[in-house]
This record gives structure tokens, C-alpha cells and sequence, in this order.
């Protein structure tokens, strides 16, 4: 076996199964009920990337200029009615960033920093992956994503989101080593847990494939109406959910989709609406993870993890 393979078993390996009635309570600064963070994704596709084994970028043959174009509208036209919309409901993002957008479209790279905003990676581009590169390439990108944003923001980097959710075996681990906070490559919670790696404290933050718009508008082909329910109804449980131990939710966006015209109105009403309930903490992803560690959050769930095992609970 390789050195970087890792032995076949039955599951990720990468978290620990906690019922919820077991779990410790967890309290967001103010008491807040839940914890509501937006995550757009402003990327950069290349036209033609480098070629992967593993996936292609483009479904259609080069030149591929309907999905190139259409994806590059994100960032000529719909990034600024997604932002007005978010200014208006009191929203700031934590930018799931492509880092080489830093270079390509600097002017939204400082809208977005001038309004407090945050800025996590999103990888170099999304149309480059990680598979099957070994871990020094992938901890060069890591490095690069840190030096990119920290020399256009000023930020030193907190969350990963993989491009186009690629990863290998090793991914997780040289994240925390790097000194990442929380990855976004999870969807298994709808609150913050610990993730399992050889060194540092790196912990899943609840994103999100089902209030996704490219989820909801590519592969479920919902309207505009019904999506701005879809985000209130999810907003409603989880809020009623949070009195008990704060819950997260997230609402991962793509300005090419949500902010096309007749797209707008529908996402800005439902913002609005959950900006319009008490108790509720309109945040960052990096707010979230500080928050989750500062109130002792991480080490609870973990005595707790271990109290359940020793009973025989799930391991």
C-alpha cells in the first residue's frame, strides 16, 4: 500500500456520531437562537484549465462559450444586485473565494473587503481541482490562498471550501496544520462539530447543498418563489430548533444564478424576512467558529463524544 493510501473501512472516519439529546448546549454570543451566515461563491472559471483525470471542467467540448459566459455574468453584473440585496437586510458575507479573483476582478474583491466582509477559499480556481495531486502540491495552494487573501485583504484565512468539493484523504489534515479554523466540505450537521485530524483544532461549519442555488435552480429546477420559501421554511425549524442549543444555517450563493433579474426579489424577501425575527445572530463563518471555540464548545462536545462511547454508544 502507499504511503498517502488509506485502509478501506466503513465510513469517512473524519467525525464522531453524537445524538442530539446528548449533545452539550451550545450558546451563541447575545443568547442568540441561531447563528444565519450567507456564503456567496465568487469564483473564476478558466476557459480553458489544465487537464484532470478525474473530472472534467466543461460538459461541452472547448470552446465552451455558453457556460463560460454565463458563469463570468456572476461577476459583471449579478455580484452587485446579490450584495445590494444583502446590504439591505443587514447581511454581510464570508465570501467562498476563488483567490485567483483577487487578481482578476480586484474592484469586487474591494466592495466586498469595504464592507467588513469575509473571506474564505474557495481554492486558485474552480476549475482546478485536488484530485490527484500529491500533499505538497495541495499545500502549496493552501499557502498560496493564504499569502493571495492576506496581501488584497489584509485577512488571514479562516475556512476552506475546496473547489467543486474536491478532496483527497489527507485534505482535512494539512488544512488544520496550516491553521485553517473550518472547513465547508461537510454536510452532515446543522451545528459546528469537531473534525477529527492529527494536529490543531479544525471544525465542520454547517454550509449547505439544499439552500444552494445551484442546487436548487440547476438540479431541483424550483422558481424563484419557491426558493425564497425553501429559505424561510429551513430559517423557520432551525430557529425553533436554536431555543433549545444554537443551530447554524447557511445560505451558499452563486451571483451568475441568484442574481439574475427576475431571481433577486425572491432571495431579498426571504433575507429580509429572517432579518426580521429576534434572537437571531447575522454573522460570519469565522464569527461562528471563534464563537464555538471561545464558549468551551469544542471540548464539551468531545467530553461528551467520550462519555457516549464509554456507555456504548456509536464509535
Amino acid at each position: 500500500m502507499a504511503a498517502d493510501a488509506k485502509p478501506m473501512q466503513s465510513d469517512l472516519g473524519l467525525y464522531d456520531y453524537l445524538p442530539w439529546n446528548e449533545r452539550p448546549k451550545i450558546v451563541w454570543p447575545g443568547n442568540k437562537k441561531i447563528a444565519v451566515w450567507i456564503a456567496p461563491n465568487i469564483e473564476f472559471y478558466e476557459y480553458d484549465p489544465p487537464n484532470n483525470p478525474t473530472r472534467t471542467p466543461w460538459a461541452r467540448p472547448n470552446p465552451d462559450v455558453l457556460q463560460y459566459s454565463h458563469r463570468d455574468y456572476g461577476n459583471r453584473v449579478g455580484w452587485q444586485r446579490m450584495m445590494a440585496a444583502m446590504d439591505r437586510a443587514g447581511f454581510r458575507g464570508s465570501v467562498s473565494l476563488n483567490v485567483a479573483l483577487c487578481d482578476h476582478h480586484p474592484e469586487i474583491i474591494r466592495a466586498c473587503a469595504d464592507r467588513g466582509w469575509e473571506f474564505f477559499s474557495h481554492g486558485i480556481y474552480n476549475t482546478r481541482y485536488v484530485y490527484n495531486m500529491t500533499i505538497e502540491q495541495e499545500r502549496e495552494i493552501i499557502r498560496d490562498a493564504f499569502d493571495t487573501v492576506r496581501k488584497h485583504t489584509g485577512q488571514e484565512l479562516a475556512g476552506w471550501l475546496s473547489p467543486a468539493l474536491s478532496n483527497n484523504f489527507w485534505t482535512m489534515d494539512i488544512l488544520s496544520e496550516a491553521g485553517i479554523q473550518y472547513t465547508c466540505d461537510m454536510f452532515h450537521d446543522d451545528q459546528p462539530m469537531p473534525v477529527k485530524v492529527k494536529s490543531g483544532r479544525l471544525i465542520s461549519m454547517p454550509y449547505s447543498l439544499e439552500m444552494n442555488d445551484v442546487i436548487v435552480y440547476n438540479t431541483q429546477k424550483v422558481t424563484p418563489r419557491h426558493y425564497g420559501e425553501i429559505i424561510k421554511r429551513q430559517f423557520d425549524q432551525l430557529y425553533k430548533e436554536g431555543a433549545e442549543s444554537g443551530t447554524v444555517m447557511c445560505i451558499p450563493l452563486h451571483p451568475y444564478l441568484v442574481g439574475q433579474p427576475h431571481r433577486i426579489d425572491a432571495f431579498a424577501e426571504a433575507i429580509e424576512y429572517i432579518a426580521g425575527h429576534d434572537g437571531v445572530w447575522q454573522t460570519t463563518g469565522r464569527e461562528i467558529a471563534e464563537a464555538y471555540h471561545a464558549s468551551g464548545a469544542y471540548d464539551a462536545f468531545n467530553a461528551a463524544m467520550a462519555a457516549h462511547k464509554a456507555e456504548g454508544g456509536s464509535r
